[in-house]
């Protein structure tokens, strides 16, 4: 069997081209997909797999909800708490009263870099807490509690 034909040692090439292309394009910040990987390479599914393995062993990638992984560089942190935990913080951080007008769905995708449907779950979940009023079309939503208190309006 020749060098070529052997799957033995192929994840760890293609990582290495991954590392090469994270290390020399700072702007990356997501990897390319299983499929991606697969037909550019000419790999099973099972060996792209086994290429993000090794990227995230090595604090390169992270999962994504989705099956996408995302690049990790040096000294770059991020917030790892659920996204229902991240946005009741905005209450806090934008020093929000009861009453007050909650920033949009589209407003809190883009501050917390996801997609709309996954905002209106987390805030859904807010909902159910107490913690917003109702979503209703037109109608922008208010806080009703205060993360941790138990003032409501």
């Amino acid at each position: 069997m020749s060098q070529e034909a052997s799957p033995r040692g192929t994840f760890l090439k293609i990582a290495d081209a991954l590392r090469a292309e994270i290390d020399a394009k700072p702007e990356i910040a997501e990897l390319p997909s299983a499929a991606e990987l697969m037909r550019d390479h000419g790999v099973s599914r099972g060996v792209a797999l086994r290429v993000f393995a090794v990227l995230e062993k090595e604090g390169r990638a992270e999962r994504v909800p989705g099956g996408r992984w995302r690049v990790v560089r040096p000294g770059q942190e991020r917030d790892r708490r659920p996204l229902t935990e991240q946005i009741a913080e905005v209450i806090r951080t934008d020093e929000l009263k009861v009453g007050a007008p909650f920033p949009s769905t589209s407003a809190l995708a883009e501050r917390f870099g996801v997609s709309r449907p996954t905002v209106a779950k987390a805030l859904d979940r807010l909902e159910a807490a107490g913690l917003l009023s109702a979503s209703q079309q037109g109608k922008q939503r208010t806080v009703l509690a205060l993360p941790g208190r138990e003032e409501r309006s």
